[in-house]
């Protein structure tokens, strides 16, 4: 942005997110569960758009708890070429001790280590890391607040309708968000109040072509994709002709 303000020249940015994923106690269990799952393990959550806070109305924490760690316990890990794998590593062994350490700084400010956390001993070759569940986290943790870039999702509770999204929009990002509901009149409510650049309803992830893709906050600027992105290439020009 910088050497962009220096020519007057105009940017798209896209700089990442800390996705909410809102689980109502209506929810379909076994959809919200694989949504969840693969809002953050896949690509070994590295995307910008990953689900990596887990929002859950506390009626239902235990049980939702229970079956996306046991989904990420039996994730099977492999390179990309595996067509058994369902979770690759990440891109470095940098990348893996930022990740590693986010973990450690998640178990000394009182979240609960669910599953993983550390490297799988049977991977020796591949910068892998443990599909990873923290529960008990508080939304000023720091592996709730930045951006892990990592396989680690932090389960946050929640009373109700009101302090989901206060949780939600209590982050420096606004990507993606989800939202799992059998009620679309709140799924249209809650949508309204989020404080994010796309919202997905009873799935996630999902993006298309047509659609617009970016952020609010420090997500980014501008929008990719759709017709949007168009406006982000162009500029306007006002022609007139005096045909008097």
């Amino acid at each position: 942005m910088e050497n962009a303000a220096e020519n007057v020249t105009g940017v798209t940015l896209e700089l990442g997110g800390k996705g909410p994923n809102i689980v109502f106690s209506d929810a379909d269990f076994e959809a919200a569960a694989k949504g969840v799952h693969n809002g953050i393990f896949m690509n070994a959550g590295q995307m910008c758009w990953a689900g990596s806070r887990l929002i859950v109305h506390e009626d239902i924490h235990d049980e939702l708890v229970d079956i996306v760690a046991t989904r990420a316990e039996g994730t099977p890990l492999g390179s990309g070429i595996d067509d058994d794998a369902r979770m690759g590593p990440v891109v470095s062994d940098d990348q893996r001790q930022e990740i590693l350490g986010y973990i450690e700084i998640g178990k000394k400010e009182g979240a609960t280590l669910v599953t993983g956390g550390d490297v799988p001993v049977e991977k020796e070759r591949g910068f892998f890391v443990e599909p990873t569940v923290f529960d008990d986290v508080t939304n000023d943790m720091t592996i709730a607040r930045e951006e892990i870039f990592g396989p680690v999702l932090s389960v946050i509770t929640f009373e109700d309708e009101k302090e989901a999204l206060e949780i939600a929009n209590d982050s420096p990002y606004g990507l993606l968000a989800g939202i799992w509901t059998s009620d679309l009149t709140r799924a249209h409510t809650v949508a309204e109040y989020l404080d994010y650049g796309m919202i997905s309803v009873n799935e996630y992830p999902v993006t298309f072509p047509q659609t617009p893709f970016g952020g609010y906050k420090e997500s980014g600027y501008g929008r990719e994709q759709g017709r949007e992105a168009i406006h982000e290439y162009t500029q306007v020009k006002n022609i007139n002709v005096n045909l008097g």
